[in-house]
């Protein structure tokens, strides 16, 4: 028996089809449909938050459906039963959908509606879509638009050039714009490979308080080892970590942030490493320039100390956990590492906050992991995904070694912070949103063209 495959189009020739496409629609399911877009008075979802079930690859993530582009799309993967959203920013009255589908469209599918990103109602029930450009007619109030998207057309996913949201409402927030950088000279690497720059703080004491879980009670914690602002207790506040005469141990002056984990012990012993600690700043969604410095004061707590070793495993950021020597992802501290080498563990924050609190009952909810690269609904701003990589100079037997907290997949983490907004705000830009690799002072060696932030004294660069 001879299978055969489907050839998919080249790009050009799939816009031919869509195109073609276009010019055959005819009325669908419960809704009118039309062969071009009505008037309408705004489009409410360009620039907005998307999220989706699932994308083919980084360069049609679903954000490429609400650019504005006619030259981007977004694609799902290869099966039926997937779906997009977009959070309009706020409140707003909706009167048309417009779809301007690639080739690989949709032949069933639902507009649906929500006012909070969970409950949903249907807007439109499409039965027998023809692809091309629809406008799809709807009279509701809503903040989220989402397409169930049941069917498919063809062999591949679902793909959209342009999903639009028509009516009145929404947000009018303005969108990110970060400074661009210099132009490069003729022949420079442009690639970008990496989206980061590096804060290097060393471990400065031990206490055991908490000043985001129990704010203001003093030794209410188990012990946890402190790093960047000296003054950090459990009576830190969003003020006391920038007021004046407070000090650092970070390399960069300017960030009095507070950072800390559970104290590591050895038989008992705290072992607390002398040595500078990498703390990366990095894009956790696909679209990188989107990122935008932390807001003043926002904190958050990271893992869980009552995690299990599979929770610890599974956590929804990318964990490495513990390594040394020639040991790598292990899920618990190794029972034995070769001498002389060091205990390591990376472990990385959520980077999607909800815009509005700059805490939460949980210390977690306010904050969200990115789902496929883009941030999930009700979490509409991406921050700098902060991911720590510490070291302890432990070896040989570590059959005593544990955290205060427990066993080490309860390993955990804080941040509180207490960045200088403008130094917070340079690196982000320059660095993250410029597609860098950046050591503390916003230089990448890679790329010496696009100079850096901070000088020699860390003032900023004008």
């Amino acid at each position: 028996m001879t299978t055969h495959q489907l050839s998919r189009p080249s790009g050009r020739a799939r816009a031919w089809v869509a195109a073609a496409l276009a010019t055959a629609l005819v009325g669908a399911g419960a809704v009118a449909i039309a062969t071009s877009a009505s008037a309408a008075p705004v489009n409410l979802s360009q620039g907005k938050v998307v999220s989706a079930s699932s994308v083919e690859g980084a360069d049609v993530n679903a954000s490429k459906a609400v650019d504005g582009n006619n030259g981007t799309r977004w694609a799902s993967q290869f099966a039926d039963n997937q779906w997009i959203q977009v959070d309009l920013g706020g409140p707003a009255t909706l009167s048309s959908v417009g779809l301007r589908w690639e080739a690989a469209y949709a032949k069933s599918f639902q507009v649906l509606t929500s006012t909070d990103g969970l409950t949903w109602a249907t807007a439109a029930t499409i039965t027998n879509g023809t692809g091309g450009n629809q406008t799809i007619n709807v009279t509701v109030s809503a903040r989220y638009v989402k397409l169930n998207l049941q069917t498919r057309a063809t062999g591949y996913g679902f793909s959209l050039w342009e999903l639009q949201v028509f009516g009145t409402g929404g947000s009018a927030t303005p969108p990110y714009s970060p400074k661009p950088l210099p132009p490069a000279p003729p022949g420079a690497d442009t690639t970008v490979t990496h989206h980061e720059f590096q804060a290097n703080c060393t471990p400065t004491h031990t206490l055991p308080d908490d000043p985001i879980v129990f704010p203001g009670q003093a030794g209410a914690s188990h012990s946890h080892t402190f790093m960047g602002n000296r003054s950090t207790n459990a009576q830190t506040t969003a003020a006391s970590l920038v007021a004046n005469g407070t000090t650092t141990s970070c390399t960069v002056p300017q960030d009095r942030s507070a950072y800390w984990f559970p104290t590591l012990l050895k038989g008992g012993t705290q072992v607390v490493s002398p040595s500078a600690q990498t703390i990366y700043y990095k894009a956790g969604i696909l679209d990188y320039a989107k990122v935008q410095p932390f807001p003043a004061g926002l904190r958050f707590v990271v893992g869980s100390m009552l995690a299990t070793q599979s929770e610890f495993q599974n956590a929804p950021g990318h964990v490495e956990g513990f390594e040394c020597g020639n040991l790598s992802f292990q899920w618990d501290i190794p029972a034995y590492c070769a001498p002389g080498s060091e205990l390591n563990v990376r472990y990385q924050a959520p980077s999607c906050w909800n815009g509005v609190d700059l805490d939460s009952a949980n210390h977690k909810s306010h904050m969200a992991y990115p789902v496929n690269g883009e941030c999930p609904a009700g979490y509409p701003v991406p921050v700098p995904m902060i991911e720590f990589k510490l070291s302890w100079p432990v070896s040989g037997d570590m059959s005593s070694v544990a955290f205060a907290s427990g066993r080490g997949y309860s390993f955990h983490y804080d941040f509180f912070n207490g960045w200088d907004a403008g130094v917070l705000s340079a690196l982000t830009q320059h660095c993250i949103d410029g597609g860098l690799q950046c050591n503390p002072r916003g230089f990448d060696l890679y790329k010496p063209w696009a100079g850096g932030v901070l000088d020699t004294n860390y003032a900023l660069i004008p």
